[in-house]
């Protein structure tokens, strides 16, 4: 089935990389597709563990923060609250494109080895993902965050570090994606808060995409950035963040150094496409760190199709 649909895209233009983006997630799929780059690789989630299909929100709590590695298959929308912790060894991947979580969120609490994929978030009363409390090597790849909840959509925090966000889709919303939680925390986020953002879509959301303290590298590349409202990557006190090959339409403020109170970090931009939009480095202090992992990057002009095409959920490709 996949490497039909792949050829067809194929066929009608698109590159490969698209085509890969573009592939469907088959329902039968019974954990990850794929595996991560960037900071995040490695993570393997539940791993070979035989899966579980959950259908409410009381069986999605029980099995995800159960103390053994498990593969959970979410089916349909489950209603939780507030915010429940995702142990360890976990894969959190839904069925189609139909499934997620509603009114609660998900707490990546000192957890290792977490994944969570293909999943919609919507409605969430304090934040739809918080990753905190130094927790490492998680995956956070083609889900879709929408509508608009209380907080933060996708928040990293408190000496997290080694993860990765790919191949999201984030609309409407204001507080997109906040790295480092605080300008005092430094005794426990230096040397952390390492996050891959990569081939993820935002789409008119407002700021914080991501708004960094303390992390570097940070490697912000082949994003597409659509209409967003207040600012795009913030590199704020001791941060350090490399900007590249990203798309920015219609982006008054694309990425800039220092926000609100927090002091001027560091950051570089490269090989960015910059339509009716602007950034600046001006202000900006300190060095980013070299990124330490190897990594092919997409044409910056070809940016906008690729992920269009392949951001969100029901898109699953390697």
């Amino acid at each position: 089935m996949r490497k039909s649909i792949a050829r067809r895209a194929l066929a009608g233009g698109l590159t490969v990389a698209a085509a890969a983006a573009i592939t469907v997630w088959a329902a039968g799929t019974a954990s990850a597709v794929g595996s991560p780059t960037g900071f995040g690789a490695g993570t393997t989630g539940g791993g070979s563990a035989s899966p579980v299909t959950v259908s409410s929100g009381s069986a999605l709590i029980s099995a995800m923060q159960s103390s053994n590695a498990a593969v959970i298959r979410i089916n349909g929308m489950l209603s939780i609250s507030g915010m429940q912790d995702v142990g360890s060894n976990k894969t959190l991947i839904g069925v189609g494109s139909g499934s997620g979580i509603t009114g609660g969120g998900l707490d990546v609490d000192g957890a290792t080895n977490v994944i969570i994929q293909n999943l919609n978030f919507r409605n969430w009363s304090d934040d739809a993902i918080n990753v905190q409390d130094a927790s490492t090597r998680i995956w956070i790849d083609h889900n879709d965050f929408n509508f608009n909840g209380a907080d933060g959509a996708l928040d990293i925090k408190r000496a997290s570090d080694n993860i990765t966000v790919s191949w999201n889709k984030f609309s409407n919303h204001d507080k997109t994606a906040l790295l480092g939680h605080s300008d005092g925390n430094g005794s426990q986020d230096r040397g952390h808060l390492r996050v891959s953002y990569h081939h993820n879509w935002f789409n008119g959301t407002t700021q914080r995409h991501p708004r960094v303290r303390f992390g570097n590298p940070v490697h912000v590349y082949n994003n597409f950035y659509g209409g967003v409202r207040s600012y795009g990557v913030a590199s704020t006190v001791e941060g350090g963040v490399l900007v590249e090959g990203n798309y920015f339409e219609n982006t008054s403020d694309a990425y800039h150094c220092g926000e609100g109170s927090s002091p001027a970090g560091a950051l570089v931009a490269r090989n960015n496409t910059l339509a009716s939009s602007a950034g600046s480095t001006s202000g900006c202090t300190g060095t980013v760190r070299g990124i330490p992992y190897g990594y092919s990057l997409d044409p910056p002009a070809n940016v906008k199709s690729i992920v269009t095409g392949g951001a969100g959920v029901g898109r699953l490709g390697v």
